[in-house]
């Protein structure tokens, strides 16, 4: 009898709010910011059948489904409460404002939807925090007290920075790309795996007005160079916010938005020469044609309700795993941020 195969569902969680500054922030219904994980037992493609599958998800909280004019209250804080310092608090009150941001967490069922998804691994972005403000999330009772915990948070205080929650323990964990301009800001973690590499990223947003696409385009190109670097040795998923709409079947209003970062003519090219090195955009490869599909709506204009948004959170994967991705779905029924989690079905021997 053949051995019997492993499915490997990897869920994107939701993004975490805003970024500070202004520099990461979207204009209009343009842009979102992020979070990431990866897990052994998924949910099937097909049906509400739990078998021995992975995940991987980009957000801790777990997302509710809000009346429209609740939204914008609670966004904010579903996946910046746990982890994002208070500048204005005095260090003495630190450890007691830490405790209260993770009751509200855990009040907003953020634990209850990660045992329901039971990941594997979980990729968090933007966790806006300072390492020593991080809290210890292995004491957060017994689903988490098994997972392996790393962090890569920006130099900057309360700015970008990525996680990565792991019950497998990875075999390797390397964080930023080996460039020194750009590692500063916390934007990229990559787990080792027996069969694939995963690289956990929160991609730069080009601003208002354009101000940061010079350096977005720089970093994608360094990005680009690492990962088929690592191509070269093994497969490699990439998940995450890359900040940008490929094509204009990906966001609802294209033509408005040309002059938009996440749909310049140089952002989506530098995506599309990403995918001629050998990557290959996942929910695309099995939903072509499928219009309509978002995973960032801002938070005005009830874009949301109206589905006015973007697809800007990937699965982006080797070539040479296609034959083993089961599914790329993306989870628009789950509320609880201006993003949605998007899941990846993964066989694996």
């Amino acid at each position: 009898m053949p051995a019997k195969k492993k499915v490997q569902k990897i869920v994107k969680p939701i993004m975490a709010n805003g970024i500070e500054n202004g520099t990461d922030s979207i204009p209009k219904e343009v842009h979102p910011e992020k979070g990431v994980p990866i897990s052994s037992r998924l949910r099937s493609a097909k049906s509400s059948t739990i078998a021995e599958k992975g995940t991987i998800m980009k957000k801790i909280a777990k997302p509710q489904k809000l009346k429209p004019k609740e939204k914008e209250e609670d966004s904010e804080s579903n996946n910046t409460e746990i982890l994002e310092e208070d500048n204005h608090s005095p260090k003495q009150t630190d450890e007691k404002k830490l405790t209260k941001k993770k009751q509200a967490t855990l009040k907003k069922n953020g634990l209850e939807f990660l045992e329901k998804e039971l990941p594997d691994i979980l990729c968090l972005q933007e966790i806006k925090s300072e390492s020593h403000k991080i809290p210890d999330l292995n004491s957060e009772g017994e689903l988490l007290k098994d997972y392996h915990i790393h962090w890569n948070p920006a130099k900057k205080a309360g700015y970008s920075g990525t996680g990565l929650i792991s019950k497998i323990k990875p075999r390797d964990v390397k964080y930023g790309i080996g460039k020194h301009e750009h590692d500063n800001e916390g934007r990229v973690i990559t787990a080792e795996y027996d069969q694939f590499y995963l690289v956990n990223v929160y991609i730069p947003n080009s601003g208002n007005k354009l101000v940061r696409l010079e350096y977005r385009l720089e970093w994608d190109r360094c990005f680009r160079n690492y990962l088929t670097d690592l191509d070269a040795k093994k497969p490699v998923i990439i998940c995450g916010d890359l900040n940008v709409a490929h094509n204009e079947i990906d966001l609802r209003n294209p033509k408005t938005n040309t002059k938009s970062a996440g749909f310049t003519k140089e952002e989506r090219d530098s995506f599309g020469e990403l995918l001629r090195c050998g990557f290959v955009d996942t929910f695309r490869h099995f939903y072509p044609d499928m219009e309509g599909q978002y995973t960032y709506w801002s938070y005005m204009f009830s874009a949301r309700i109206k589905n006015i948004g973007w697809r800007i959170d990937y699965f982006i994967v080797s070539e040479r795993l296609l034959p083993r991705i089961c599914d790329s779905i993306i989870r628009k029924e789950v509320f609880g941020s201006d993003h949605c989690p998007i899941t990846l079905l993964l066989e694996l021997d």
